[in-house]
């Protein structure tokens, strides 16, 4: 990594208020720009998040917000509408008010003397997202976009839904998160010592949590098309550079986005790596030189320079080299292709069928089929990934191909088209890719699910009839791997896969049949290729954050079993930084921990709980301390949701909130 401390213009920051058109409400941000700037105009970069600019992200800004001004732009970190130092209250993920404001700071920032006019938005996951919706409302001054780790498509591919299941792991996990990061209060130092206390009490008073309302609509309905630009591509005026990860969930928007955005407005970019961005050099890398990359978008689509960003292929992804099965890699193996179209007509479908049985095989999984899944959102973290999946492939039925005989390149979405009939109206299907070493080894490729309530679309639930025979086809999630010769290529099925799907109500099972089943890999062709290179990871210096070092590290990922009850708890330490001291004396303190429960034979034995403590304190008058617990469980007929937070400011109880909610499984 190298960072810089130089560069050709030099650097101020500032912390301003931006009104909104309610008239009442400002939003806090934080400009970093040229000292020159109004004598001599930059276009803005806007970065738009409820993450904390004062704290949660401070590290995070401070590597690229300075170096975007240092080479001519006006780089701005604003707080979203009721978190961190804005005025208002909080409210749910995305919503009108949300992007309303975005527009309304994009004008604003359009309208300011230092600013030519011309503003772009980038962000990772969240502030991908709102980039992606902000530019489908298409205010004028927005020119570009680079959205990173985000999804086009709210209800399928984010942390509700999967398949049209419901995503146990993150629907709680991040339900919980959000309701702890939502009690936050504001900084005394930028809001001022008499206002914080009464601003964080309108916040707290005003908190539901998010799990209400995401149980609440369980099939695709106009809630999850608000906010999903793959509703309407056409509503996107901004040249969009779209950048993921192969070991994040999102990854299959940057397809989905090269696909169906014009070629002349629209690059892609999928590397190794995990829900970071890819210049920070956490594993698996390796990292590139992102924020100048970045900067060949902006000047090309701000500046009006030919940068040549535009005459790279439409798609540059990673090829990762075949790897033994582990938690972590530092650095994958592999090499950059590039495709001037997608689908690219370097790819092409081969299908094989599952085997040449025509008589069923019978899919019974235990319950919890799925603790070897990895995390949901991998950061980087030495549990992340996948481990062997030996284990989980004992706890599934599996289809082997015969050793290969020579490497087949993946590159895209798999597809599996399974024959099968339920034994009860309600269940899943899961399928995971796995490449086979001779040893016996087993390396999660990809994999996908489907609620087969919604296997005639994700708008309805349609119970199954047993003992009627279907072809039920379903994606997994998109990669790019080579499987090299002597290994085999492995399909793996299972009805269950906990935590990541909640079970339905009732055991079910599953017969499938193999020799009219058949996985379809998206093979691409090996020749000659364009070299594609990166510059090597560059930051302005980091900001100087003391991180503390645990005094009794605990496991990031724990798994236990009692024998005797036939349960089976994975306990999960999200790992989100930990706590730490800023150079202004800000003490910001974090711990959290996820547990998910349930028993081998019973599906409503599913238990997930989420619990938070946060503090932040500084000198004597600034105390504030947040305890949340979220409890997600179910019946054969509701989900059960209980939530409660505690909030204390220098020792005093400041608000309690506790919610018990019930609703019905419609297709969860």
């Amino acid at each position: 990594m190298k960072y810089r401390e130089q560069f050709e213009r030099r650097v101020v920051r500032e912390d301003v208020w931006i009104p909104t058109r309610d008239g009442r409400t400002r939003l806090h941000a934080r400009i970093w720009r040229p000292d020159d700037a109004e004598s001599d105009p930059v276009p803005a970069l806007l970065e738009y998040l409820p993450y904390r600019k004062s704290d949660w992200t401070a590290p995070r800004d401070a590597q690229r917000h300075p170096w975007y001004a240092g080479h001519g732009y006006a780089s701005v970190r604003v707080d979203i509408r009721g978190h961190g130092d804005s005025e208002g209250l909080p409210g749910d993920e995305y919503d009108a008010q949300e992007l309303a404001d975005g527009v309304d700071i994009v004008n604003w920032l359009a309208a300011q003397p230092w600013c030519t006019g011309r503003v772009g938005m980038f962000g990772i996951s969240w502030g991908g997202f709102n980039s992606l919706q902000i530019a489908a409302l298409a205010p004028e001054p927005l020119k570009a976009i680079v959205t990173v780790c985000s999804t086009d498509d709210r209800y399928d591919n984010d942390v509700h839904y999967t398949g049209g299941a419901v995503l146990g792991i993150d629907m709680l996990a991040w339900a919980g998160t959000m309701l702890a990061f939502a009690a936050r209060p504001p900084d005394p130092a930028s809001v001022g010592a008499d206002r914080w206390l009464p601003m964080w009490r309108e916040r707290l008073d005003a908190l539901e949590p998010f799990l209400h309302t995401w149980l609440d609509h369980q099939q695709r309905d106009d809630y999850w098309k608000h906010g999903s630009v793959c509703e309407d591509y056409t509503a996107i005026d901004a040249a969009v550079l779209a950048v993921g990860g192969w070991n994040d969930p999102y990854r299959d928007t940057v397809l989905r986005l090269v696909e169906h955005l014009p070629g002349d407005r629209v690059r892609g970019i999928v590397g190794p790596w995990s829900h970071q961005y890819p210049d920070r050099g956490l594993p698996p890398g390796p990292a590139i030189g992102f924020l100048q990359e970045t900067l060949r978008w902006w000047d090309q689509h701000l500046k009006d320079i030919d940068t040549g960003v535009m005459g790279e292929p439409l798609l540059r992804a990673w090829i990762t080299d075949p790897v033994p099965p582990a938690t972590s890699y530092d650095v994958l193996p592999g090499r950059w292709v590039g495709d001037a179209k997608w689908p690219s007509p370097t790819v092409s479908w081969d299908t094989r069928p599952l085997g040449t049985s025509t008589g069923p095989v019978l899919v019974r999984s235990p319950q919890h089929t799925g603790l070897d899944a990895g995390r949901f959102f991998p950061f980087g973290n030495a549990s992340d990934l996948p481990p062997d999946q030996r284990e989980e492939d004992g706890r599934s039925v599996c289809f082997d191909s015969e050793p290969l005989t020579e490497r087949v390149e993946i590159l895209g979405r798999p597809r599996v088209r399974l024959r099968l009939d339920s034994a009860t109206p309600r269940a899943h299907v899961v399928a995971r890719l796995c490449d086979v070493a001779p040893d016996g080894s087993s390396t999660l490729v990809t994999r996908g699910a489907l609620n087969l309530l919604s296997r005639h679309g994700r708008d309805r639930a349609v119970e199954w009839t047993p003992g009627t025979y279907e072809d039920v086809e379903f994606e997994l999630t998109g990669i790019g791997y080579a499987i090299p010769p002597g290994h085999r290529i492995r399909v793996a099925v299972s009805d269950t896969y906990w935590p990541w799907v909640w079970p339905h109500g009732e055991r079910g099972e599953l017969r499938i049949v193999p020799a009219e089943s058949v996985v379809q890999l998206p093979v691409r062709e090996r020749g000659s290729e364009p070299p594609i290179r990166f510059e090597e990871p560059e930051q302005a210096v980091p900001l100087d954050v003391a991180y503390d070092r645990p005094a009794e590290p605990t496991p990031e990922r724990l798994v236990t079993h009692d024998v005797a009850k036939g349960e089976w708890t994975l306990e999960v330490d999200p790992n989100y930084g930990g706590s730490r001291t800023y150079p202004d004396g800000l003490r910001y303190e974090e711990s959290a921990r996820e547990t998910y429960r349930i028993r081998s034979d019973d599906p409503l034995s599913a238990h997930a709980v989420s619990e938070w403590r946060i503090r932040l304190r500084r000198g004597d008058d600034y105390d504030a301390e947040i305890m949340a617990r979220t409890e997600l469980r179910a019946t054969a007929a509701d989900f059960v949701m209980d939530s409660r937070v505690e909030a204390r400011a220098n020792g005093e109880t400041v608000a309690k909130r506790a919610w018990h909610r019930t609703t019905p499984r419609t297709s969860g």
